[in-house]
């Protein structure tokens, strides 16, 4: 799904203004692999990432599109979806429960939620297929990482 352009421009322009207040260098490489991130409503991994950037700028690595994207991440110009960072997690817990997810560390704390285990889903989301479970992934930072700040 294609973004417009102008809400790609207003994205973009954010994005210079976010890495100015952050003091982050603003480069030609950082600029095009947010722009491919921008321009689609698709939520591409890195992988597709690099190949619209490489059409574009064929010297670019897949090392740099990866670092960028965990660099917009922590200035929170994007936001990640799915996996952490370092690795999938598995879960043998099949009992209905959620997640507390520390942005910092990456710990993974399981609690149980009947409110959330009954969240209505929007009938919209029927329209995107048949619904088989829901899961709700609550992203913060826990305490002991909250206390080294």
């Amino acid at each position: 799904m294609k973004i417009g352009k102008r809400e790609v421009e207003r994205r973009i322009q954010h994005f210079q203004d976010v890495c100015k207040d952050a003091g982050v260098k603003l480069t030609h490489q950082r600029l095009e692999i947010f722009r491919e991130v921008a321009q689609t409503g698709d939520h591409p991994d890195a992988e597709k990432v690099f190949q619209g950037v490489r059409k574009r700028m064929p010297t670019v690595s897949l090392d740099t599109v990866y670092r960028t994207l965990w660099m917009l991440n922590d200035v929170g110009l994007i936001r990640t979806i799915g996996a952490s960072r370092e690795r999938t997690r598995f879960d043998a817990n099949l009992s209905d429960h959620h997640h507390f997810v520390c942005r910092k560390c990456g710990k993974m704390i399981d609690f149980a939620a009947d409110s959330l285990d009954d969240l209505h889903t929007p009938d919209v989301v029927n329209t995107y297929g048949l619904i088989e479970s829901t899961h709700v992934e609550i992203r913060g930072v826990c305490h002991k990482c909250a206390s080294r700040q």
